[in-house]
């Protein structure tokens, strides 16, 4: 099967890294791997568009690129990655009429109050035309169903967890050695990681509290030292609010690619990033399936990619103070921490798995290609 593919939120190979891309480059090699050919239809950021002088001229070309790629290659499917009202997808639904193929989207979003502030009310109504024309909408984030299932039929609409591919983050306790010399982390140094973004936001909100939660233990008598991969514009501001909360505790090995990322996980004891405001938190099931028990916050999604109480601890309300007793909790309970440890990678290998979902996901959209026709949704 040929499959059309489109990121509007951003594209497979945009430099910026990010659990979104990370999701849809899975999906493609999941889908490949099932024997399908897929290709990327355009490059075309739809993020805000409208709002951007030349934007709706830049969507004028996305289209037509879009246009020249499926005729000369004849996709039998077309599929969305993440549309939604700050990058709706303004290529997929006209693109698959005139083509005349099923049209899926993978995790899109709604939500009607975007429709009421001027500024986010174009992409609020792209999104929904891009809704109501999907063939079949299929959500990673249970959290995201019931508002979608206001727009889209029941029929029409499934959910597919969240996973990984467990062999990308095998743990490698050579690999972890040699991280943990490269940094002066010695054997008896509980080593505490995160991987984030530093940006703006949610990001750099989960990263204050982190610190702060740290700093109110005994970091010497604990023998803790924490490890914090990533980089991004605040940079700067990262660094200094983790000096004044943990000053000569904290490693920062800059951005490191995703593919080395295990070598990582592997030098840790425990993983621990609060998630506020976190969709899902890809990295909670990669430092999972490396063999790490996690410490987050119950928010968003974290819940369906962490196992409280099995492959980590989830704090129930943003407080520093009981985050951080999880953490030492954990640090001084070797075993507990082990055996969640051990039980996170088996979560990881059973449950979130996207060579299953891969295979299940392929079975979907077959399913469309060679069934019955049937009238475009309107």
């Amino acid at each position: 099967m040929k499959i059309a593919f489109y990121c509007p939120n951003k594209p497979l190979g945009h430099p910026e890294p990010s659990g979104d891309q990370s999701i849809a480059r899975g999906l493609v090699q999941a889908l490949e791997n099932e024997g399908h050919a897929v290709q990327e239809m355009s490059t075309f950021r739809a993020r805000w568009f409208w709002t951007q002088p030349g934007g709706l001229r830049q969507a004028m070309r996305g289209c037509m690129e879009a246009l020249r790629r499926s005729l000369a290659w004849r996709p039998e499917l077309w599929l969305t990655y993440h549309t939604y009202y700050k990058a709706p997808d303004v290529i997929g639904p006209w693109l698959s009429r005139l083509l005349k193929i099923p049209y899926v989207l993978f995790q899109p979003m709604y939500g009607t109050r975007r429709r009421r502030d001027a500024e986010t009310r174009p992409g609020f109504y792209w999104n929904r035309l891009a809704l109501r024309g999907a063939w079949l909408a299929i959500t990673n984030n249970a959290n995201d169903r019931a508002a979608l299932e206001r727009i889209v039929p029941l029929k029409r609409l499934t959910y597919l967890a969240p996973g990984i591919f467990p062999e990308m983050f095998s743990r490698d306790d050579a690999a972890g050695r040699l991280v943990r010399a490269r940094y002066g982390v010695t054997d008896t140094d509980r080593l505490v990681l995160t991987v984030a973004r530093f940006r703006p936001g949610v990001k750099w909100e989960s990263l204050r509290f982190l610190f702060r939660s740290l700093a109110l233990l005994d970091a010497e008598r604990l023998s803790l030292r924490l490890m914090v991969v990533g980089d991004g514009p605040l940079e700067a501001a990262v660094r200094r609010e983790a000096s004044a909360c943990l000053a000569g505790r904290v490693v920062f090995p800059g951005r490191v690619p995703r593919r080395e990322l295990y070598a990582y996980y592997s030098a840790a004891d425990l993983f621990a990033f609060p998630g506020i405001g976190e969709s899902l938190g890809m990295v909670y099931l990669e430092a999972q399936a490396c063999g790490l028990a996690v410490v987050a916050l119950r928010e968003g999604g974290v819940d369906q990619v962490v196992a409280d109480g099995v492959t980590g601890v989830l704090v129930p309300a943003r407080d520093p103070a009981a985050y951080a007793d999880a953490v030492s909790a954990l640090i001084r309970e070797e075993g507990l921490r082990q055996a969640m440890g051990l039980e996170a990678a088996r979560f990881v290998r059973r449950h979130r798995n996207l060579h299953r979902q891969g295979r299940y996901l392929a079975h979907l959209l077959a399913s469309l290609v060679s069934g019955p026709k049937r009238p475009l949704p309107r």
